[in-house]
């Protein structure tokens, strides 16, 4: 794998990676120290640097662009293998070591989405400039279950496949503020919504967006705008379908949000991974992204 050709072609390094090469440059300033320090702290039988050089040739580098490109194509284990001439196993083994380190990484720039609010201190710390949020939720779809319990668990009818789901908060900026635990497509947005705190601790005087799939959110806030619905024998009016497009144009920054996380495979393509790892990726994918927007 040619790391000089990638560094040296931004359109290249954006396609393997998801990002320019001077983002990815401020990025290894920040994953080298800790990669350091994850190889003093774990259990060796001879110095660091000693033995075998394996595919990844103990570079800093040559990790860090391993696990964007990981991210951002999402190849399967046999298929990165192959690039880096390696048996698959290697690869699984690199990413279960890695992704952890560039999601510490990622919280140390500032940039990691919270996963829950436990109170109205605390959002008002972790943003104290948000007078607007923006809600969606987003699906991705997965493989189909073996068992008959899974199959029915991740089945949405909305998109007629097995889909695991995550609610995303966005500001005016498309910064993804909050990403809750991945669910199962199955589950409605506002139930999602309601089991990740709902909008119980964010204050009153910021103004909420949302789409009707959060139908029964204005009775938890006093400030939740959402479009109207309309019904065959009481259908909207001019003025109604009006005031939504206003709430849509106002709302597309959450999906530009969305949409700048499945820049990357890894939070767009057929989910592979299990035991939560998937979570992991859809935390680090919206990290990323936050990261792009901070260095632009």
């Amino acid at each position: 794998m040619d790391l000089q050709r990638a560094v040296h072609e931004p359109r290249l390094m954006k396609a393997l990676t998801g990002l320019r090469p001077e983002e990815f440059s401020r990025l290894l300033i920040s994953f080298a120290p800790l990669l350091a320090e994850a190889a003093h702290r774990r259990p060796r039988q001879r110095d660091i640097g000693g033995g075998r050089k394996g595919g990844l040739q103990q570079d800093p580098a040559r990790k860090l662009f391993f696990i964007l490109l990981y991210v951002k194509v999402y190849p399967t284990f046999d298929v990165a293998g192959f690039f880096y001439d390696v048996h698959r196993t290697r690869p699984h083994k690199w990413t279960r070591q890695l992704l952890p380190l560039l999601r510490e990484t990622l919280g140390r720039e500032i940039v990691f989405p919270e996963r829950q609010i436990h109170s109205v201190e605390e959002f008002l710390q972790k943003f104290p400039e948000a007078k607007d949020l923006f809600i969606d939720g987003t699906e991705r779809p997965r493989r189909r279950p073996k068992k008959n319990k899974a199959q029915r668990k991740h089945y949405t009818g909305k998109k007629k496949r097995h889909t695991r789901k995550n609610i995303v908060w966005a500001d005016e900026k498309k910064r993804v503020l909050l990403l809750s635990p991945t669910k199962h497509g199955r589950l409605h947005d506002k139930k999602a919504s309601d089991k990740n705190g709902g909008l119980h601790f964010v204050p009153k005087d910021v103004h909420v967006w949302t789409d009707t799939g959060f139908l029964g959110h204005q009775r938890d806030h006093p400030h939740v705008h959402m479009p109207k619905k309309g019904s065959r024998h009481h259908p909207l009016t001019d003025e109604q379908r009006q005031e939504n497009r206003i709430i849509s144009g106002l709302r597309i920054v959450v999906e530009h949000a969305i949409g700048g996380m499945k820049r990357f495979g890894a939070a767009a393509d057929i989910c592979r991974n299990h035991h939560g790892f998937d979570d992991e990726l859809m935390g680090v994918c919206a990290g990323l992204w936050n990261f792009h927007l901070k260095c632009a």
